[in-house]
């Protein structure tokens, strides 16, 4: 994976970088695996709008993806490595030795044809999904679950990795992208390797239309607001708005959200770095 920049011809241009897509091997989604988005344009039920700066944007398909990998012990082939606008990893077309097809996360390294499984058995290779407890000390890992059969929940989004650093009784320790450093089930599943497309970090949109195509609409500052609009609004001149604050009123930073007690609480060795 790398990124491409462009001669600034146009304005637009200058700062613009983008993937270079070339490891992607299927422009066409498999058509079992698709259904069709619905794009709300932040409205509810009524048709009231409920969060601002959402509409417009391309139509989407919704890819299913395959987070729980509860095939044991059916080898799968990699077919294709596809585009997915849905995330910002890249996914992978599984096809199972018993005829069923099913989308991956694509993580890092992994080619068309390689072989992949999953279960206790399955060896720690990359692109493997298998127990905590089956994995060496050490691995980076990445779709972990939190409960064992949930399906993978954490670090799921392009280059991203955990570690499994060690083990305690029943729990291995993990530390996760955010520094964060806590305790999970050792039946619980993760995948081998960390998450592919790393340079997503790097990319840059280059103009606002590029937003206004992801389904983003213009996000104005409460500070520009009048009063009646927003708790930072207001002033002669440029104001500084007062202590940073949502509209409705609660601080932006520095107020701790997390509830004191809260059940998993006591899974985190150490919390992530602020």
């Amino acid at each position: 994976m790398a990124v491409r920049k462009f001669k600034p011809t146009t304005p637009g241009q200058r700062h613009k970088i983008i993937g270079t897509f070339e490891e992607i091997t299927a422009s066409v989604p498999e058509k079992s695996l698709v259904c069709g988005k619905i794009s709300t344009g932040g409205r509810n039920h009524a048709g009231k709008m409920t969060v601002r700066y959402i509409g417009g944007g391309h139509k989407r398909k919704f890819r299913f993806i395959d987070f729980k990998r509860e095939k044991d012990g059916v080898p799968a082939v990699v077919k294709t490595i596809e585009y997915d606008p849905n995330r910002s990893a890249r996914i992978a077309l599984l096809f199972y030795a018993d005829g069923e097809k099913r989308y991956i996360i694509a993580p890092n390294g992994l080619k068309v044809g390689a072989q992949l499984m999953s279960g206790a058995d399955a060896a720690p290779e990359v692109g493997n999904s298998l127990p905590l407890k089956n994995i060496p000390v050490g691995t980076v890992i990445h779709n972990i679950e939190l409960r064992p059969g949930q399906g993978a929940i954490l670090v799921r989004s392009a280059g991203n990795f955990a570690q499994l650093t060690s083990r305690e009784g029943d729990y291995c320790v993990v530390k996760l992208p955010s520094g964060e450093t806590r305790k999970i089930l050792s039946a619980c599943k993760a995948t081998v390797g960390s998450v592919g497309n790393s340079d997503h970090a790097l990319e840059s949109s280059g103009k606002a239309g590029r937003s206004r195509w992801l389904g983003r609409r213009p996000h104005n500052r409460g500070v520009v607001m009048n009063p009646v609009d927003h708790p930072m609004g207001g002033g002669e001149g440029r104001q500084s708005g007062g202590h940073p604050r949502s509209r409705t009123g609660l601080y932006a930073k520095g107020l701790k959200t997390r509830s004191p007690k809260k059940q998993s609480n006591k899974y985190i060795i150490e919390r992530r770095k602020k």
